[in-house]
């Protein structure tokens, strides 16, 4: 019985290590990078997802079609709308996302995401793998790249989150040996790990930046996290001006919440599971999770979300219209800077900080004795327009850093 019990799972074994060696050869042969100024048109997907993904996604298209009305009056550019990426439908066909879904993402250039539902155990849905997680594997998007800013206290953070190995990879490939043993599987790779951690040194070089940090465990996991922190050491060798350090997962948690040390970190470079346990943690800093946006970037592909959840409370409760819009228009500014349209993401940046944190004439509570998100969208639209924008958000923030 034990020896049938051990071989049936080194067969599941022997499957994994095989798809992760295909793997390893894709990465090493994918293609160059996405021109995006050579595309016309360029064609922008907007998924609505679950729950209140669709309220916001929604809202986030109103103000892309705002910014961009007159690169889609010329051609320019396309928004798309993206139907069924719904718990519904991957329920009923049994996967994370249904082909004629991923057909039509794959048809865009980039994509605008609303959140998504994850099944859990408990719930009424099959255990099928999370949207996001598929739709990073099958796009290749590498690069989960989430800023924080904070200016009073001094917070001006970028992360680049490994996408596409460590424990996420491989959540849904699991093994119950018996009902009294479990395994998962925390994937690393040497190529994997080249492109995430080069992306960050190339983001810092590229935007003045003086240090970037590794965040792993590698004192205790020392076979995966210690290959992590050895090519980030190489590939540092290669950024002379750029100072390399390197944290663990649990201290670093406790240091964003020093505020003596905490000012000192620019750039984070970290695999999958230990930077989405970072990157919520400093969104509670700028508000909570509600207001950030994050990129999701590969070669090829690009695709931009909010980094909260679906909300499903909130719709059963009849107030989705009152769902906070920030996160995905935060997203959609990381998008418009992406595609090469800077200073139109700029400002939607401004218009958001001078909406959302400085006049706050809108007040997002999400119920009704709150802005409805299509009333502050409009607020954020209205402001965009200003002539001085810029010189308002100039003194506000001159403001907040002299307190």
């Amino acid at each position: 019985m034990q020896n049938t019990v051990i071989q049936k799972s080194l067969d599941h074994f022997k499957t994994v290590i095989e798809s992760q060696l295909q793997r390893v050869e894709r990465i090493k042969k994918s293609a160059e990078w996405t021109d995006y100024s050579t595309l016309e048109p360029i064609i922008i997907g907007v998924i609505g997802g679950d729950g209140i993904g669709p309220y916001i996604a929604d809202e986030a298209k109103r103000a892309l079609e705002f910014l961009l009305k007159d690169e889609i009056a010329s051609g320019k550019a396309e928004l798309r709308t993206i139907e069924g990426l719904t718990i519904e439908k991957r329920a009923e066909v049994k996967k994370a996302i249904p082909d004629d879904v991923l057909d039509e993402i794959k048809k865009c250039h980039i994509c605008l995401k609303g959140p998504t539902t994850t099944p859990k155990k408990g719930d009424p849905w099959p255990n099928i793998e999370s949207a996001n997680v598929a739709m990073r594997k099958e796009l290749d998007l590498f690069a989960n790249v989430r800023p924080v800013r904070v200016l009073s206290e001094g917070i001006d953070w970028v992360f680049f989150r490994e996408n596409t190995e460590d424990l996420y990879a491989l959540g849904s490939q699991g093994l119950d040996v018996t009902d009294d043993l479990a395994f998962d599987f925390k994937v690393i790779t040497t190529p994997g790990s080249d492109r995430i951690i080069r992306a960050a040194f190339d983001y810092a070089k590229a935007n003045g930046k003086k240090r970037v940090t590794a965040v792993t465990k590698a004192n205790v996991v020392k076979t995966t996290d210690g290959k992590f922190l050895n090519v980030f050491y190489n590939i540092a060798k290669e950024y002379p001006g750029i100072e390399a350090d390197d944290w663990y997962i649990d201290i670093m948690t406790a240091k964003l919440i020093d505020t003596k040390r905490r000012t000192q970190f620019e750039v984070f470079v970290l695999p999958n599971l230990y930077g989405d346990i970072l990157t919520d943690e400093a969104a509670e800093f700028q508000g909570g999770v509600g207001t950030a946006g994050s990129a999701n970037v590969g070669k090829q592909y690009a695709m931009f979300e909010a980094i909260h959840g679906s909300a499903p409370r909130m719709v059963d409760e009849g107030r989705a219209q009152y769902a906070d819009p920030s996160s995905m228009l935060r997203a959609s500014s990381m998008l418009l800077k992406h595609i090469g349209q800077v200073e139109k993401g700029e400002r939607l940046d401004m218009a958001l900080d001078i909406c959302g944190t400085y006049e706050r004439k809108y007040r997002l509570t999400g119920r009704s004795d709150g802005a409805t998100g299509r009333e502050y969208v409009d607020y954020v639209m209205e402001t965009i327009q200003a002539e001085d924008l810029k010189e308002r958000w100039e003194q506000f923030t001159k403001q907040e850093k002299t307190g």
